[in-house]
């Protein structure tokens, strides 16, 4: 600003510099011309006349200069007071462009200048109402144009909405119509397979019946009402207790009870050439009981052909064991030299002959005991005994075999006294000699066979375990079946009949005790069983 001023001043003083310089030049040569004139026609001097025409051009430049100096001093003086009040305009004219309309014009010269400032604070009142009410248009405008643009987008948005919901009723109506011919696919398909299922039903060997979760009968098959000598239509929606008034029922109802409990295989004598085997089993459907299954399954014809089998075998058995005898006895007196000296040669073939003849009774009598327990007539003398001593006389009896195999053979008794048992002497002992006689034929040698008798949970204990060979994983659930034998077993001893572990497991399950096993193959085998004590 204050460059700007000095120029301002700057111009101004040389302009009128300039001017009475020029004008006092010409002034002082018009009347320095005239003077000389006015002496030379006067008569004076060249002399005098030019000394009065240099004093006169002295004293007129000192007078033009002086004049120079007063207006360049006036001037300056005159000049600032403009000056401040154009500043002020000029910083007032800057904020009104800025958008400041409150400040004022406050210059009070009297003049020209003061009317000026006047005139502009009357404008820029005009000029703020004028922006306020612009300002409201303006707010206006904007806000029905921000309404309008929220109204265009709400309807765009209406309309992309329908649209929208116009397409997903499209293809909801198109899915529906899927869905629809997929349900009347999978109608048919389940209908299909409904008749199916109900045309093997009807036709199955076995009898079915089906209860629901309120244990309401709702299907039986025909082969199901022959042999409960009952009619489809007269007990559909009973529930098991009224069906225990049915007399064909009854015999069922003994065994499941009135909340159908689960049962496998169990034998039923429906009538004297009648003979059904019973198995409940719940329906289940994600993890939830819906009902029951029952099938009656005709046994009739395998219990006849087993009775004959026990039959035949019985009389087969009865008619080798007075022969067997015979020889057995005709063997031991030749042995004994009753019939004269032997060679040692004879002796041995002799031994061998016994030795098999003695397998031979051992099997009749297996076979004998096997038609025993089928018959249900296995045990004869129960009576009261010191089961401690009946199991020592029969370890006593292995010591020489567990020597002669190189086996550490050890008996431990847990407890010191041990009440009686009722048992069949004769039966437990077969059942002590088969489970220690396998554990010391199927050990190597030098290895271990452990007995042990304790008393646990109100039960008499017997444990046998050896470092045998084991018995492989897949065949454990067939250990206690007829006849069998495991294949790392056949390879160590070869005479065995596969009897021994069934007739054990029934003498157990006859005296109401209970026996299983645990064994890995290659590292051996523990038999378990218990007994209850007597009463």
């Amino acid at each position: 600003m204050k460059s700007n001023k000095i120029k301002f001043i700057t111009k101004f003083s040389l302009y009128l510099i300039f001017i009475i310089l020029a004008l006092g030049i010409v002034f002082v040569l018009a009347l320095e011309n005239f003077l000389y004139t006015s002496l030379k026609n006067l008569g004076i001097e060249e002399l005098i006349s030019q000394k009065i025409v240099r004093d006169f051009n002295f004293l007129s430049l000192g007078f033009i200069f002086f004049t120079i100096f007063f207006c360049v001093v006036a001037s300056f003086l005159f000049f600032r007071p403009l000056e401040n009040s154009f500043k002020e305009i000029q910083e007032f004219i800057k904020k009104i462009v800025s958008g400041d309309f409150k400040e004022r014009l406050k210059i009070k010269s009297g003049d020209e200048i003061e009317k000026l400032a006047e005139g502009l604070n009357f404008l820029i009142n005009n000029l703020e109402s004028c922006n306020y009410r612009l300002k409201e248009k303006t707010k206006e405008l904007e806000r029905i144009r921000e309404e309008e643009v929220i109204l265009r987008i709400r309807e765009r948005a209406r309309r992309e909405e329908v649209e929208k919901r116009l397409e997903d009723l499209e293809k909801s109506r198109i899915a529906l119509m899927n869905i629809l011919e997929d349900v009347e696919e999978e109608r048919k398909r389940v209908e299909e397979e409904k008749n199916k299922t109900l045309t093997i039903v009807e036709n199955f060997v076995d009898g079915l019946l089906i209860f629901d979760r309120d244990k309401k009968l709702i299907l039986i098959n025909p082969q199901a009402e022959i042999f409960l000598q009952a009619e489809k239509r007269e007990i559909i929606g009973k529930s098991i207790k009224d069906l225990e008034k049915i007399p064909g029922f009854k015999k069922i109802f003994e065994i499941i009870g009135p909340e159908i409990q689960p049962c496998f295989r169990e034998t039923i004598q429906m009538e004297e050439n009648l003979i059904l085997e019973l198995t409940s089993l719940p329906i289940v459907s994600e993890k939830e009981k819906i009902g029951n299954l029952i099938i009656l399954h005709d046994i009739t014809r395998e219990k006849y052909l087993d009775q004959l089998k026990t039959e035949f075998v019985s009389l087969v058995a009865h008619q080798l064991r007075t022969p067997l005898s015979g020889i057995k006895w005709s063997l031991k007196m030749m042995l004994d030299g009753d019939l004269g000296p032997l060679l040692q040669e004879q002796k041995d073939f002799l031994k061998k002959a016994w030795t098999a003849n003695e397998r031979l009774i051992r099997l009749v009598n297996d076979l004998l005991d096997v038609t025993k327990i089928e018959e249900g007539r296995f045990l004869y003398k129960l009576e009261e005994k010191d089961i401690i001593k009946i199991i020592e006389d029969v370890f006593n009896s292995y010591l020489d075999t567990a020597k002669e195999k190189k086996i550490t053979f050890e008996l431990e008794k847990l407890k010191d006294n041990f009440p009686p048992l009722k048992v069949d002497e004769e039966k437990i002992k077969v059942a002590i000699q088969n489970l220690i006689e396998n554990a010391l034929i199927y050990t190597l040698p030098e290895g271990r066979v452990t007995v042990t008798t304790d008393l646990q949970n109100g039960n008499f204990f017997f444990k046998v375990k050896d470092t045998g060979i084991g018995i492989p994983k897949k065949v454990q659930d067939r250990i206690f079946t007829k006849f069998f034998r495991a294949s790392n077993a056949t390879k160590i001893d070869t005479e065995g009949s596969g009897l021994g572990l069934f007739i054990t497991k029934n003498i157990i399950e006859a005296h109401g005790g209970k026996i299983w096993f645990e064994s890995e193959e290659g590292k051996g085998t523990t038999f378990y069983f218990t007994l209850p004590l007597s009463k």
